[in-house]
């Protein structure tokens, strides 16, 4: 049992999991026997990381109307993210499972093995009208462990059988393994993808994201779904202060990214809210010892950097698309698709539609 593992190593980590696993599920019909397991150890290419297998209740996750964020739905396939991201402001839900926000986010990532078929069964309820879906809100759908457990891809997969709408956001070049899914679906249904490209600077790189693919590769994965008919924008983010800020290097990301063929391009200024900030400041303060004053004022008065700075940020951006963004990119025309119709609401073969 998972109680037996040796304790954990982060101070705040309680050595229990707060979720049910895979073979406390009651019905247990899913998966054989021999496939329901607390935990799995990595080899190979996944030493060091331990994936907890568990099964969830529901995939689809309505967002509370008072996060003021531009979806409504969400699903994460998987808790914790390989990406090591300094910064990353899910590191806290890591400690609501009774674990630690720091190595054991990274290292400790908890599976929905269910998460394809829960996904299935939810699309074909009478109470779902289709409403877009957003990935990539939490933690990484393309991280390291969807090249072993593929959910991401399942996922994608009946999202555009459904032609229920989807949009991805992610680090990683391992969406190009679904770049023939991808282009199918964007045919079927809308489909948005954004790559988050903080910076081009290599060092600034290997410093906040030490488990993501480099800049270049992910200009790259921008370049070959654009390429495929995949609408894809670009994030610039987070826009570090003291690391990735300076105006050059915002004109510098901006640019690559409109040549690469971004649809959009949009900074993001770090925000460190409870929790995340500890972290960080702690790391920063081993790293970059530097730039430790600079962040005191940067966020001495909460969450957020001064309005001033973050328009600055904004505007840096917005001159670069103004200035040159129409020589690499040109809108297209929207594609035309036949009305969505929930599966669950489709006539039965030989059967007519109802006018009224």
């Amino acid at each position: 049992m998972f109680d037996t593992m040796p304790p954990m190593q982060e101070q705040g980590g309680s050595g229990q999991l707060r979720w049910r696993l895979a073979e406390d599920e009651e019905s247990g019909t899913l998966f054989a026997k021999s496939a329901l397991s607390e935990r799995h150890v990595g080899t190979g290419e996944y030493r060091g990381m331990e994936f907890f297998h568990v099964n969830a209740r529901t995939i689809v996750n309505k967002v509370p109307a008072t996060s003021k964020m531009p979806f409504s739905y969400t699903i994460n396939a998987y808790r914790g993210c390989s990406h090591a991201c300094t910064y990353c402001f899910a590191r806290p839900s890591h400690a609501y499972l009774g674990l630690g926000i720091g190595e054991d986010f990274e290292r400790r990532i908890v599976v929905k093995l269910n998460a394809v078929e829960r996904l299935e069964s939810e699309l074909r309820s009478p109470r779902w009208k289709g409403e877009p879906i957003a990935m990539g809100t939490n933690t990484d759908p393309y991280q390291k462990a969807e090249g072993r457990y593929h959910l991401t891809q399942g996922i994608v997969g009946v999202l555009a059988e459904a032609r229920n709408s989807f949009s991805i956001l992610t680090k990683s070049t391992l969406v190009l393994r679904d770049l023939e899914l991808l282009a199918d679906a964007s045919k079927r249904t809308h489909v948005r993808l954004a790559l988050s490209i903080g910076s081009l600077e290599r060092e600034v790189w290997q410093l906040t994201e030490p488990g993501t693919p480099p800049p270049d590769k992910r200009l790259e994965a921008v370049r070959r779904l654009t390429q495929a008919g995949v609408r894809c924008g670009v994030l610039i983010a987070p826009v570090l202060p003291g690391l990735s800020d300076s105006d050059e290097e915002l004109r510098a990301v901006a640019l690559a990214c409109l040549e690469a063929g971004a649809i959009s391009v949009t900074p993001v200024a770090l925000h460190l809210r409870p929790g995340v900030r500890e972290h960080y400041l702690e790391w920063l303060g081993r790293a970059r010892p530097d730039l430790v004053e600079l962040y005191a004022q940067r966020f001495r008065k909460g969450s957020y950097q001064p309005r001033a700075e973050q328009n600055r940020i904004t505007e840096v951006v917005r001159e670069v698309q103004e200035s040159v963004g129409h020589r690499y990119w040109k809108p297209r025309p929207p594609v035309r698709r036949p009305p969505q119709v929930p599966a669950h609401s489709k006539p039965a073969p030989g059967e007519q539609l109802r006018l009224l």
